[in-house]
């Protein structure tokens, strides 16, 4: 018998063995009423899980902190991720806490839906109450926490974009009693100031830490806002009333300002476009103008009085130059005519025929005689010679026959 007897070491090294082997042990969710919490100094919180049947001890060890988003207090009711284990020195089993939410995240979510329908119905969410977003703000307002990554992320891209532009902080709860309030004074202030463009909003957190932004009173602050509103609430994932209100909705405070405030290094760029091509415009219409003033100039110059004389002058003496030149041509022409003609006269004068041995008989009336048969014997004729003329008798007729 005595070789079956155990430590209690052992004991209790086997039972911790048998925990760590177990899959349902190392991730189990576990409900229940807070009670006997105790923050340590060393950074652990100590408390026991109780409801109706029974008590659990945990511990949540202070590397595990940030699984916790709320102060936790005796009497709430949480749900605790987490795995149990042995702890041998004792001999005691325990919950080591990895994550605590509010065992109430169902109900919040539960209104949540209810209030946005509610708001649906009621047309707070319809887009054609929504106001355009100017491009070129000048002056933005922002509701959020003084102090936070939220106002930071905001200020910095804000200063990067436009350094130009003036941001008017309304320093306000985001989370926690009188936040709601907070808001909804903060939204009013700032929209009395005749601003461009508001920003409502914080950085991320729990459903519990963003729920202000889901209550009525900041949505219909938003609504009846006459300044256009950016809401920028938690992450990209979370989505709250005011998103649903807003005239536009920014994933994080950071888009937030790249929505609000328009990039100056763009808007110097297009300006410069514009100039270049208001001065390319500009010089190619003077190039016109001085190519239209140089064409009237030249027209102006020919319609001189002084170009108007000298023109009609080489007109003239053009003129005068081309009738010397037809009237030349038509004397020669005439010219050329009469010397045919006198050609012709020449073979046909009677002294041409008489120089060349020919003679002119006529009868004593004058009358030629071409035929011997025109005259007889005793007849007197008269023969006209190239120098001279002669007197004679027909002595005897002698006929072609």
């Amino acid at each position: 018998m005595r070789k079956h007897v155990y430590t209690v070491g052992q004991v209790n090294s086997y039972i911790s063995n048998m925990f760590a082997q177990d899959f349902m042990m190392n991730k189990i969710y576990v409900k229940g009423e807070v009670s006997n919490c105790k923050y340590h100094p060393t950074g652990h919180i100590y408390f026991t899980l109780k409801d109706q049947t029974g008590a659990l001890g945990a511990v949540m060890f202070s590397g595990s902190r940030k699984g916790l988003a709320f102060p936790m207090r005796n009497g709430d009711n949480v749900i605790v991720l987490g795995s149990i284990s042995v702890y041998e020195r004792d001999g005691k089993y325990q919950l080591y806490a990895k994550e605590i939410i509010q065992d109430g995240a169902g109900l919040l979510y539960q209104r949540f839906e209810a209030l946005k329908q509610e708001l649906l119905e009621m047309g707070m969410f319809a887009e054609e109450y929504k106001q355009p977003i100017p491009k070129y703000a000048g002056r933005v307002g922002i509701v959020t926490a003084a102090t936070g990554a939220a106002i930071r992320d905001i200020q910095n891209i804000a200063g990067r974009r436009n350094p130009y532009v003036q941001l008017i902080l309304y320093p306000a709860l985001v989370q926690g009693e009188g936040a709601v309030e907070s808001i909804v004074r903060g939204i009013e202030a700032l929209d009395g100031l005749g601003l461009d463009v508001l920003i409502v909003g914080r950085g991320g957190g729990s459903m519990e830490d963003l729920w202000a932004f889901n209550e009525e009173a900041v949505a219909r602050a938003i609504f009846n806002c006459q300044t256009p509103v950016i809401s920028a609430v938690g992450h990209e994932t979370d989505v709250t009333i005011a998103d649903y209100v807003a005239d536009l909705r920014a994933p994080t405070p950071s888009a937030a300002a790249e929505l609000a405030v328009y990039d100056v290094r763009k808007l110097l760029e297009s300006l410069s476009d514009l100039r270049m091509g208001l001065n390319r415009g500009i010089s190619q219409q003077l190039s016109d103008w001085q190519a239209r003033v140089s064409r009237l100039e030249e027209r102006l110059q020919l319609l001189r009085p002084e170009n108007l004389v000298n023109a009609r002058r080489t007109y003239c003496a053009d003129l005068e130059h081309r009738l010397g030149q037809q009237m030349e041509q038509k004397l020669a022409q005439i010219r050329q005519r009469l010397q045919l003609c006198a050609k012709g006269l020449e073979g046909a004068s009677p002294l041409k025929r008489l120089s060349q041995g020919y003679s002119v008989v006529t009868n004593t009336h004058g009358k030629s005689v071409t035929d011997a048969e025109q005259v007889q014997p005793g007849d007197a004729l008269d023969i006209q010679l190239f120098h001279g003329r002669l007197k004679t008798q027909v002595t005897e007729v002698i006929s072609d026959g």
